[in-house]
């Protein structure tokens, strides 16, 4: 059984370094070496997606640490009942096994890559919103969402039918759990999907209008990129270079009958084509003026799509065009508050990135025939776009809100 004394640490390092096991050493005699052999190997058929590379990194690191800590096994000897263990466990985990921050895994020390000794598997969080109100993290308070349960099973089913293919192991321990509904709730009808209401979105629209007027030099830029994430429905990560691609001005291009396309190459590195507004173009147009370009690009401009404020090239990081999202609604929710829509206000405190492509989707699928949404949104299926379609949901609404409870209401 763990002891507070047995802190893990990082196993595994970024996409860049993760042939850099330097972690390896430092590890204690019950770690299975090969186990962390064959899961770098696996983790490396995923180089092509940073999010998924992530996101199987987490869950597959926390089942080798809990191997080595807690059950004392190899990933060849886990039966069913080890992996609803391991499932109980990560739903309430060893308080010296939770962070509040989000450190890097590794740090450099004379010249070598070592993990950091401040990085947990797990970290509690608390939502924009808290924060703002000085609601700091309790590890007394970590809770691991149904989402993260559903993500934990599908990860590891993946995972053991690798090590299948491998023949690493017999057998794959999680496809024989029959009962997942125990560690997961089943939900009724659509989820809901989290995006800006139609009030919201107009006053974050008008703020980056009106940040872009009054300071071009800074915030030209603010009103190109939230017109191109509700407008096109793209990810933070189809504006950013990375190891997929680079978006450039020419990915703009014009066919045969004078239509504009764009095109990106997003999650699961699969390239799509998106149909381009008018409004879109003419926001395209505006940026391009503001950067000194002719109003449309050319086949041969391959010039970034977001150049760098300083310095030559792509800008590569999406935290700082979060930062550039999170400026516009800090400044829409300021205004909503002063015109006296508290509510508003406060639901926009929520708000990521990731609501402007729901709420483009969202408010386009009432419009456009779902097939055209579905295509320039990358969804795989129309199931997954019929989700965004609330009309049902406010009729539903609509005939429950003149119920009445007595002959009084």
């Amino acid at each position: 059984m763990t002891k507070d004394t047995d802190v893990p640490l990082a196993l595994f390092d970024s996409l860049e370094n993760i042939d850099t096991n330097n972690c390896v050493g430092q590890l204690k005699n019950n770690y299975h070496l090969n186990d962390i052999k064959i899961a770098t190997a696996f983790l490396k058929s995923y180089t092509g997606s940073q999010g998924t590379f992530n996101s199987y990194r987490r869950e597959i690191e926390r089942l080798i640490h809990w191997c080595a800590l807690v059950s004392q096994k190899s990933l060849k000897q886990l039966k069913r009942d080890d992996i609803e263990a391991f499932a109980r466990f990560c739903q309430v985990p060893p308080k010296h096994w939770i962070g509040m921050a989000k450190p890097a895994r590794f740090i450099e020390k004379d010249g070598v890559r070592i993990p950091n000794p401040r990085w947990r598997p797990f970290v509690v969080t608390v939502s924009k919103a808290q924060r703002r109100k000085g609601v700091e993290p309790n590890i007394k308070k970590f809770e691991l969402s149904q989402g993260s349960l559903r993500e934990l099973f599908a990860i590891l089913s993946s995972f053991y039918s690798y090590l299948l293919q491998e023949e690493y192991v017999s057998m794959n321990p999680v496809a024989l759990i029959r009962q997942k509904s125990k560690f997961m709730r089943k939900t009724q009808g659509q989820p809901v999907i989290r995006r800006l209401s139609e009030l919201q979105w107009q006053y974050v629209i008008k703020t980056a209008e009106t940040l872009a007027n009054n300071d071009p030099d800074n915030h030209e830029r603010t009103l190109f990129i939230m017109s191109a994430l509700y407008s096109m429905y793209l990810r933070i990560s189809e504006l950013a270079e990375n190891t997929r691609w680079t978006p450039l001005m020419n990915d703009f291009t014009r066919d045969g009958d004078s239509n504009w396309w764009f095109t990106t190459v997003g999650k699961g590195n699969k390239e799509r084509r998106i149909a381009v507004s008018d409004a879109m173009l003419n926001a395209l147009k505006r940026w391009r003026k503001h950067l000194n370009l002719s109003p449309l690009p050319s086949p041969a401009d391959n010039s970034p799509l977001l150049p760098k404020t300083k310095g030559r090239g792509p800008i590569k990081s999406t935290n700082y065009i979060r930062s550039i999202v999170q400026y516009c609604f800090d400044r829409s929710i300021e205004q909503l508050t002063q015109d006296g829509f508290n509510e508003e206000a406060e639901t926009l405190n929520e708000a990521t990135v990731h609501w402007l492509r729901h709420t483009g989707i969202s408010d386009d699928v009432k419009i456009r025939p779902r097939e055209h949404v579905r295509d320039d949104a990358g969804h795989s299926s129309s199931a997954i776009t019929d989700k965004y379609i609330d009309i049902e949901l406010r009729e539903r609404h609509r005939s429950a809100r003149a119920k009445v409870i007595s002959e009084e209401d």
